[in-house]
């Protein structure tokens, strides 16, 4: 299928001639009209590749015509394909990327009935985002969704699940936003190093260099939210502090977003450790995999898992739990995943 796009673009979609029913079988008929045309090119994408992912995916029949565009189907996977599109094309309004893997997410999230609010802009349900330096960052699944919103208003939070689910990203984000609004002072990093710091010895260079190995995936996300330079800024100034939990014994981290990242392979004393340096005006984010603990000795109880089911329901602390279904990185990630959940919980 390989329709020409129209190139031009609108900052509202409005819903024309919708057509309850077609047949016996619930299909329907709507057409979708955009305003404006400067981004219809990258909404349909280079010989409508874009309308054939959703097609694709959801099983409808979308014809373009000019700035509008006629989609037909059983009538949910219709709604659906309608919904996917006025969010793209919001999106491309307000200049963010689009992308395959970003269509797949919309596509995911409009299969959410809660999630109506955010795909169609229901002013009811304003669009939940993360604005930092580079980029302006919206949900990939419906998870990611609740987890961003606990974000913005719990105290601490513990994230759970798979690699790949945005777990530290999304809270790397969300520390940097309100770093840059100043809702914050700080921003601590930490994660375990290596078996509770025992083998750093025996690597080379100072105390930073024997370190940062571990905490390169935390450097990652800062500098994909935030310009390098700045990150480097921030660092060499204190805003921003990167550091193995060893680090944070004795300390009262007031006015500071921290974040610990592989939190599965603390220590039950550990873990009340760092939870007990949360100070006044300060958010706590706790990221890790419980299916993935390496604390040396196998038979020690990971401080993640000790600390979640004493905590869970208490006021001002929300718990996020990811499955493999809310893996965000390329497809084959969530299927490895889902390979390895499988024979884990076979007998």
């Amino acid at each position: 299928m390989a329709r020409k796009a129209t190139k031009g673009g609108n900052h509202a979609a409005t819903i024309a001639h919708p057509e309850e029913r077609l047949d016996h079988s619930r299909r329907a008929r709507i057409e979708v009209g955009f305003d404006e045309q400067a981004v219809l090119g990258a909404l349909f994408g280079e010989f409508d590749a874009n309308l054939v992912q959703i097609e694709n995916r959801l099983g409808v029949y979308i014809a373009a015509r000019g700035d509008k565009v006629a989609i037909e189907g059983v009538a949910d996977d219709v709604a659906r394909a309608r919904d996917v599109l006025v969010k793209m094309h919001e999106k491309l309004v307000m200049g963010e990327e689009l992308d395959a893997g970003a269509i797949d997410a919309l596509i995911n999230m409009a299969d959410e009935p809660t999630l109506e609010g955010i795909i169609t802009g229901d002013a009811k349900a304003p669009p939940i985002m993360i604005r930092t330096r580079k980029k302006t960052i919206t949900p990939r699944s419906a998870m990611q969704g609740d987890y961003m919103r606990q974000l913005a208003s719990r105290d601490i939070i513990f994230a759970l699940g798979p690699a790949g689910t945005g777990k530290t990203y999304l809270a790397v984000a969300q520390a940097i936003s309100q770093l840059i609004t100043g809702s914050v002072q700080r921003l601590i990093l930490s994660r375990p190093a290596v078996e509770a710091g025992e083998k750093l010895g025996f690597l080379p260079g100072d105390m930073k260099e024997k370190v940062d190995p571990y905490l390169r995936p935390l450097y990652d996300a800062l500098y994909d939210c935030m310009p390098p330079e700045q990150v480097d800024r921030r660092i060499a100034s204190g805003e921003i502090e990167i550091a193995p939990i060893a680090f944070m014994r004795g300390r009262t981290l007031a006015d500071a977003f921290v974040i610990l990242d592989e939190a599965q392979n603390t220590t039950r004393e550990q873990m009340k450790m760092f939870l007990t340096r949360f100070g006044q005006n300060s958010r706590m984010v706790i990221c890790g995999d419980p299916k993935q603990v390496d604390i040396p000795g196998g038979d020690r109880m990971s401080g993640l898992a000790d600390a979640v089911g004493r905590l869970e329901g208490v006021e001002g602390i929300g718990v996020t739990r990811f499955t493999a279904a809310d893996v965000v990185r390329h497809p084959i990630v969530g299927r490895i995943v889902e390979a390895y959940e499988g024979e884990e919980a076979a007998p």
